[in-house]
Parts: C-alpha cells; structure tokens; sequence
C-alpha cells in the first residue's frame, strides 16, 4: 500500500477567538501538484502555513511521508519536515551573492557538492551566469527564480508556494509558471500552491482544493472542477459562465429561454423541478443562422480571444468566448447557437 506525501485529517486552526480552518482533509500521493484556490481570507495560506510548520493545529493532524508532523500539542519543526519554501516576499540575504543565497540551505555538504548543486540549482532557473551578483542587482522575476532555486537545493520533498509570482506581471507570472511546472515535474517534488488565480490553478495542478469561509468546498481534478461543479459556489469561482433558469421536464432534459436543453446523463432532479442551468462561454457559438437573438452587452479583450455577456430578451445573459477575429461592439445584434455536450444543473434554493 502506498503511503501518501502529504496528508491532512481534518485539520482545524483558530487565531484568538476565530476560527479560521475547519475540517480540511485531503492527500496528496509523491509528485502530484495542488493548488489552494478560493476568495481572500478563505483560509488558504494560513492551511499552507500549518503544513509547513509554522501553525499550530488546534484539531487534527498533518501527515508527512506517513510521519506525524503536526497534531494539537504538538507541532514539527518547519526545518525537520523535509520542506521547500517560497513566498511572495523573496527573503534573500541582501549581503550574499546569488551563489551563497542558493547555498545557504546546504551547509552540511562538502564544498565541492555545494558549488555542483548551486551550478545544477542555477542552471534549473536560467540564472547560470548571474551567481556572483547581489539579490538588489537583479529585477523582480530573477530575485524569485534565486528565491525557487534556494528552496530547490536541499532536494525537499516537498514544496510549498504561497503566490509566489503575484507581484509579477501577467507575461513573466505565465512564463515562469511554466518553468516552475517544468522543474517539479524533473524534480519528482510534490508540491501545494496557494493561489487566487484560477487559469493558474487549472495549469498548474493535478488536484485543486477550493476553499470558502475555512471549509473545503471541494477537492477534485481541475477537469472536474470546472466540468462538474459540486455546488453553486464552485461552479461560480471557477471558470466564466452564465445560469438560466429551467424546468426538468423528464430523464435528462430541461426547458429554458433558449430551448430545451439535454444532458448526456440523467439528471438526479424529479420532472418539474425548478432549476439553474450553468451554460460556460464554449457552450455558446456565434452563428449568423442561429436560432437565439442576443445583443452584446459586454465585450472583454484580452488578446487572442474576447469574451462576450450576451443579453436575451427576457434580461436573463449567456457568455460567449471567440477567437479575437469575431470582433462585435457592444449593442450589436449576435445569434447564436447552443453547443453545450455537458450539462450543470443546480435545484433552485
């Protein structure tokens, strides 16, 4: 049986009188990713800090490799729990060089194993010629590759990311995502990354945990996140999308504005039943022949592709997502067409 990298059991964490983490439970097997997604203050860095050592649990206990790392009463040190660690804030030692920053983490090797594992640690980063400068000489997205490469050097295996390119701008944060993917992966480093950014999250993991007011809403592949919501609440957060009301008429299908809609499976929703049909942007095609007259009430450029609100005539809106080559202004008559394969229901509350 194996036994999983990191597991949580339904841990909880309070501050003073609030509590701010309640029942978290998942696991995560060697070399798999999550991401922590979810609103500010949905308790997302304060689970990451208690897997790290740096919180106390007041319920539950935080598994390492099968080992007991933290329970109420008793916390492992942050530097015995075999942990990478980066955050937004850099935390580089202004007075050493690149070199000796990545190094710090590796005293107890003999200086020719150090200087080989700082070269490789560089190398993994792109920062091989840049060793002997002082962190206040590079610019923001290299100060945190040395940040990456510092965590990297003592081979953890685990490591754990707090937003760590927030601060960067959008072109750099991608790049460096990717980069950062491409080194875990190489590594074989499990890792759990606190996020607000969802296209982040959907790129980056193999689990995601969406969190909301201290609670896991729900623990799923980013696929199934986006594809089978387990509530409102999630079907919301992630990914871009519009709810019409509907009516289950019978089986798998549901009557709306737009017409009658059919699931691939039937629907656990008796005939009649009130509900909320969650239609995302690829759903919804632009079609001068479509049988749905909408008008482009927002449009959202955002390079290669614009996502459209469209508004129907009974006030309910769908949003549509095209290539950046469909360029409609706002106010614009738009037909479309339904092209929904999955549906996502909800019962009316």
């Amino acid at each position: 049986m194996t036994v999983a990298l990191l597991k949580l059991e339904h841990i909880a964490c309070r501050y003073d009188s609030e509590q701010v983490v309640r029942d978290i439970s998942f696991s995560l097997e060697s070399g798999q990713i999550a991401c922590l997604l979810g609103p500010s203050g949905c308790g997302k860095t304060t689970t990451l800090r208690a897997i790290a050592g740096l919180e106390p649990l007041t319920d539950g206990r935080i598994l390492i490799a099968g080992q007991e790392a933290s329970r109420p009463g008793f916390t492992l040190a942050p530097e015995k729990r075999g942990l990478g660690m980066v955050f937004q804030e850099h935390a580089l030692f202004p007075h050493l060089s690149v070199a000796d920053n990545v190094a710090f983490a590796l005293r107890k090797l003999s200086p020719q194993q150090r200087q080989q594992r700082v070269r490789e640690c560089l190398a993994m980063v792109r920062l091989d010629n840049l060793g002997e400068r002082f962190p206040h000489e590079l610019s923001g997205g290299q100060q945190q590759r040395v940040a990456l490469a510092r965590a990297l050097a003592p081979r953890p295996r685990l490591m754990l990311l707090d937003e760590p390119f927030a601060s960067l701008d959008l072109d750099l944060r991608r790049q460096l995502n990717r980069e950062l993917l491409g080194i875990l992966k190489l590594e074989g480093i499990t890792a759990v990354m606190v996020t607000h950014d969802q296209e982040e999250a959907f790129a980056m993991a193999s689990h995601i945990a969406i969190l909301r007011a201290g609670e896991l809403v729900q623990w799923d592949s980013p696929y199934r996140i986006y594809h089978s919501p387990g509530n409102r609440f999630v079907a919301e957060f992630a990914g871009h999308g519009a709810f019409l009301a509907g009516k289950v008429i019978a089986g798998s299908e549901v009557s709306t504005v737009v017409g009658e809609l059919a699931s691939e499976q039937p629907l656990s929703l008796p005939a009649g039943a009130d509900v909320d049909v969650l239609l995302r942007p690829e759903d919804i095609v632009p079609d001068v022949d479509g049988p749905i007259a909408t008008r482009v009430l927002e449009r959202t450029f955002t390079g290669a592709n614009i996502l459209y609100r469209l508004g129907l005539a009974n006030g309910e809106h769908l949003t549509c997502l095209t290539g950046s080559h469909v360029d409609l202004a706002v106010g614009r008559e738009c037909r479309v067409q339904i092209a929904a394969k999955h549906l996502v229901v909800f019962a009316r509350s």
